[in-house]
């Protein structure tokens, strides 16, 4: 198999799958001799780190101020790490990108100033956002680490979960994903299936 270097965005709330389903697609296209860039936001960069400061609750920060570090490490990525691995012909698998933003940070009155901040930026090929409920999300989380972080209450991950709903025609190949109650490996066929159509 042989197709043009694709960017592929992972959506959904905290918990929802994405990491799972970002390496099982990852690997899937390794499996068809595809080059592969597995990478998320926030980035490893010193701007990701302060990012993760807030989402630990380390440092508070009013959510304008975590929009604009949040687009500020999307250009970054897209600088140093996306737009250069596209153009060498590798196939960019990213674990959250401009609907996150949208989605989470969104309050009454500021969609269209996001919506503007983030309008220069790359479109993706595919988004897949994975629709879990906020309670299914939450004790997933508590199976899989200690801690929780400032979006992890089942009551935020609801209203992120609808966010993400209202946003899905933001990009034209966007595809919600049922993503509890089904195996791994079943939703990552869907995501297969979709890809390979197109």
């Amino acid at each position: 198999m042989s197709m043009k270097p694709l960017f592929i965005v992972f959506e959904g709330p905290d918990g929802s799958g994405l990491s799972t389903q970002s390496k099982l697609l990852m690997e899937w296209l390794r499996s068809q001799n595809e080059k592969v860039l597995l990478t998320k936001e926030p980035t490893n960069s010193m701007i990701g780190g302060i990012i993760r400061s807030v989402l630990k609750k380390e440092w508070e920060v009013d959510m304008k101020t975590f929009a604009l570090l949040f687009s500020a490490d999307r250009a970054y990525h897209l600088s140093s790490q996306i737009e250069p691995a596209l153009k060498d012909g590798y196939h960019v698998v990213c674990d959250r990108y401009i609907l996150s933003t949208l989605a989470f940070n969104v309050e009454e009155g500021t969609l269209g100033w996001l919506k503007q901040l983030n309008s220069k930026f790359k479109e993706p090929d595919f988004v897949f956002v994975l629709d879990v409920p906020g309670e299914v999300c939450v004790n997933r989380i508590k199976r899989s680490r200690f801690g929780m972080e400032f979006f992890e209450e089942p009551d935020k991950l609801n209203s992120i979960r609808r966010n993400y709903k209202d946003l899905r025609d933001y990009f034209p190949n966007t595809h919600i994903i049922k993503g509890d109650n089904r195996p791994p490996s079943e939703i990552n066929k869907e995501i297969i299936g979709i890809i390979k159509g197109n």
